[in-house]
Parts: C-alpha cells; structure tokens; sequence
C-alpha cells in the first residue's frame, strides 16, 4: 500500500472509531464483548490482515504505517484491538515469520479475511517473561508429536481457530533453547479453554487459560517444519518485538484520547464563575500529557523506522514500549485527577481508561523486562 493509499485509510479508520466505536465503548466494557457489527465492519476495512502481505489477502503495510493505522485505533477501547491486532500481530507474526509456505498459504488468507482468529499461547503459569520455567513439553511419537502443558491469560483463546503454542521439544536445553512452535487447531482433541479471565479492565478482550493433554498434532504442525525443530523461542522474540511497537502506538493513541476529554471536560466544568481550564495548575497537568504523548509518538516512529531499515530490532522496540506503556499511565492519571471526582465514576470514559491503561505495563513484556532488554543491549558483555 502507498502513502496516497494510506492516508484514505487513516481517514477511514478514524472516522470508524469516532462515529461507530466510541458510541459503543460503555456496551463494550458493560458487557465485555465487542458488538458483531464492529468486528464485521472492521474486517470490511481490511484491519484483520493489515500486517499480512497482500499476496494472502492482506494489506501488507510496513511497521511504520502500522504504527501510524494502530495510533489511530488506539484512541477507542483497547478491546477493538486486541481482537484483530494480536491476530495478525503476534500470533500471525509466528506464520509469516517462520512458516512454511504450505503453512503460509493455509493459514494467512483466512487470518487476513478474519475467517480465522490466531492466539499466541506463550505464557504459562510459572513461565512468564522467562522462558526458562517454561513447562510444556512436546514429544516426538512417530510421525506425530504429543504436546502436554497449559498457558495462561491467552488473549483471544475464547474465540481462536488456531493457536501458536510454544513447547519445549528439548528437555535437556538450556533456558530459551530447544523451544519450538506448533500450529494447533481449535477442537484438536485434548486441547480445552477454561472460562473468560475477570480482569481489572480491558473488557471486551478476552483471555483465558489453555490446556493441553496429550493433544497430538502432525509432525508439519511445527512452524517452519524440520527446520523450525528448537527454534520457537527465536521466532517468538522477533514478533514480540513488532507486536512491542504496535503496542507502544495504541498506547500513544490511548493518550491522545485522553487529553482530548481531559480538555472537553476542563473546558466545560466551572468553578467560581470560570472554566477550569483556566486554573494553571490544571493547564499544568495537561501540558505535561500533551509534552510526554509528542515525545511517545516520536519515539514509536522512530524506533519503527529503525526497525524497517534493520539498524535497531531491540532496544528500541523495547524503548518504545517501556516508554510509551508508562507514559499512557500518567496521562490516564492525570485525566481522572483533572475530571476530580466525576473521574472515578464508572460512567466517565477516563475513568475506563485508567483502568484499561494498567494493563500495558505488563503484558507482552513487563516494563522490567523491557529495562532489562534496554541495559543488556546499551551495556553488552558487562551488563552480565
């Protein structure tokens, strides 16, 4: 897609958040499902496969003009993207990364047309953003491997028609070593999903726990075949370093909207015969939102542009989320200190936010993880 293409979208898509999702965003986080109308319509604009190349079906943008469509999703409920964005993102990611071509032909078109839904089944119980503890094993049997293990909070599991489960196919490796990937179909027998995760916010996006007993699938159900035997591990870190990116973006367009109903509210509300926008130390408050979201977005396009010419694949996909997923927390924080009291009412969308906004901090790679990535690359061998 050109960027004479592009900007129509953008356009689109903006105009689809503000006019059909935001309408629906208390539904959304009242009922914690998205609307069929909006999934439909967001598949009609080609959001399902806009990472897949436009051989599958896609609309095989470039990580920048990714991060550029993904801030502008962000400025709805984080639930909307959740659904279409870890489907191609970091679960789809794991096909087009390392899948064979038989598996990129089966699978791509259908994800791209959002006929099928992916889950990227990493996280375990005690196998979080160390792989090391990582529990589930996958076995060789003949001509089939048998995979036994569960994961936790899986993100789409509830509706997934496939799912990118990583396994350890080598007992004896060390930490992230002897790590494979293998597709596994919904209703493969022996692979359940327990019931919807309660969470603190994000309503409308789904998680659950996965669990698999001796669920055996064909020997070409590893991503990538024979090759791809012990090297999941890898190819988990390079999509989790784009999903890092597109992740960071929502979170810049989270904190566009959020000042945007910071200024809508303070702008309206009066107090002693005056709006308080007028009161510095609440003008103070929204400049420093306003300062720390420019900042965000730079760095997220930035880092993008790093990534697409391969002169940074690390730490600053890393940066840009530490970054960003922080810095959306204070301008949440902000947004509800400005709304006062009508900011921790359930009916006021920063309040939403602020608990929706939480959650960035942790999943894909807590903000620890992502110091952790940042001072090992900056500082190398001695970092240790």
């Amino acid at each position: 897609m050109t960027d004479q293409d592009l900007e129509p979208m953008l356009e689109a898509v903006r105009d689809f958040i503000r006019k059909e999702v935001i309408p629906r965003e208390a539904e959304i986080d009242e009922k914690d499902e998205v609307p069929d109308v909006l999934r439909e319509a967001a598949k009609r604009m080609g959001l399902f496969g806009f990472t897949i190349p436009e051989q599958y079906g896609g609309l095989g943008l470039g990580i920048v003009d990714q991060c550029r469509l993904l801030i502008e999703v962000g400025y709805g409920t984080p639930a909307l993207r959740s659904m279409f964005s870890t489907n191609v993102g970091i679960a789809g990611g794991v096909i087009m990364d390392a899948g064979t071509p038989e598996q990129k032909e089966h699978w791509l078109p259908r994800l791209a047309s959002g006929e099928a839904v992916a889950s990227f089944a990493l996280t375990e119980p005690d196998a979080g953003s160390d792989p090391g503890d990582m529990r589930t094993s996958a076995v060789r049997d003949g001509d089939r491997w048998v995979l036994n293990g569960a994961k936790r909070y899986i993100t789409n599991a509830p509706i997934a028609d496939v799912f990118m489960v990583f396994a350890r196919t080598d007992p004896d490796a060390r930490s992230s070593r002897g790590i494979s990937t293998f597709i596994v179909p919904a209703g493969t027998p022996g692979l359940t999903v327990g019931p919807r995760d309660h969470k603190m916010g994000q309503f409308g996006a789904w998680t659950a726990d996965v669990n698999l007993d001796d669920v055996r699938v064909p020997a070409d159900a590893v991503v990538g075949g024979d090759g791809g035997v012990h090297t999941g591990f890898l190819t988990a870190m390079r999509c989790l370093s784009t999903g890092r990116l597109l992740l960071a973006a929502a979170c810049v367009g989270m904190c566009r909207r959020l000042i945007d109903e910071s200024v809508r509210f303070a702008s309206d509300r009066r107090q002693g015969g005056k709006p308080i926008a007028s009161h510095q130390l609440v003008q103070a408050m929204i400049a420093d939102s306003v300062t720390e979201t420019m900042a965000a977005r730079a760095l997220v396009l930035d880092a993008a542009r790093a990534y697409a010419d391969g002169s940074d694949r690390r730490t600053g996909p890393a940066a840009a989320k530490y970054f960003c997923s922080e810095t959306v927390g204070r301008v949440a924080d902000r947004a509800v200190q400005v709304h006062g009291g009508a900011g921790y009412m359930r009916s006021v969308p920063v309040e939403r936010f602020y608990r929706d906004a939480r959650l960035f901090r942790i999943y894909e790679g807590t903000s620890q993880i992502q110091q952790v990535i940042i001072a090992r690359q900056t500082l190398g061998e001695a970092a240790g």
